[in-house]
């Protein structure tokens, strides 16, 4: 488990900086503040099998991360382990990134005459759109997911709040990147909506890869129950 934890580490640390790397070489017409992750691997983007490679990889790391390293550390929760585990399995970060090969879209807005319609024109773009769209709701349902499975965990209790907190401001930034739109600056929210869960994930196998012992007196004795033999001493 702990070789599938640091590779999910490892997976988050890549895919933030492989799209910081390929917006070096996009060109004049390319805003990261107002062009999206994928136009960096759109079929006319400048070595776009670059992202197509990386992405992919990460994706798949991710995956295995969460089925091979989250499930079964968290089983001890009961059966919200592996729905959440299957959840972030599925999200963007997962099969969303795994499947990049077949999510190009057709042009880059930063190319001439390329419109939004015109990149969701071939088969690559609608899948981005969609696939992308309801990997962001299952990255969503895994943390509360995770979170409820937590809380049923002695050494992972005190996790369960924070990663909580950590999908509600995931919804905020969602929110904000929706929001930002018709500003132009659909580009900077993608990225920090990116980072962001990626910073969480990675928190998450960070965690994973360094497993506590649980706490003996993590359970307070029901009220009114019978004092053990050791207090009784």
């Amino acid at each position: 488990m702990h070789v599938w934890a640091w590779a999910g580490f490892a997976a988050q640390v890549v895919f933030v900086a492989s799209w910081l790397i390929a917006a070096a070489w996009q060109g004049g017409g390319y805003d990261p503040l107002a062009h999206t992750i994928s136009d960096m691997y759109a079929v006319t983007a400048p070595a776009g099998l670059f992202l197509v490679i990386v992405l992919t990889l990460c994706g798949l790391a991710t995956i295995l991360f969460a089925l091979l390293a989250v499930r079964p550390t968290l089983r001890p929760g009961g059966r919200g382990a592996p729905i959440g585990a299957i959840l972030l399995a599925l999200s963007l970060y997962g099969v969303g990134d795994a499947l990049s090969p077949f999510e190009r879209e057709a042009c880059r807005l930063a190319d001439p005459g390329c419109t939004a319609q015109d990149q969701t024109a071939n088969l690559g773009g609608q899948l981005d759109s969609a696939l992308s769209t309801i990997g962001i709701f299952l990255f969503i349902a895994a943390a509360f997911t995770l979170a409820a499975t937590m809380k049923r965990i002695p050494s992972w209790h005190r996790w369960a709040r924070p990663t909580r907190w950590t999908a509600i401001g995931f919804i905020l930034l969602l929110i904000a990147f929706v929001i930002a739109q018709p500003a132009d600056l659909g580009g900077l929210l993608e990225r920090l909506l990116a980072a962001y869960g990626a910073a969480a994930i990675a928190l998450l196998a960070w965690r994973t890869a360094h497993p506590s012992p649980a706490p003996t007196d993590a359970t307070p004795a029901p009220e009114g129950a019978a004092p053990n033999s050791a207090d009784q001493a």
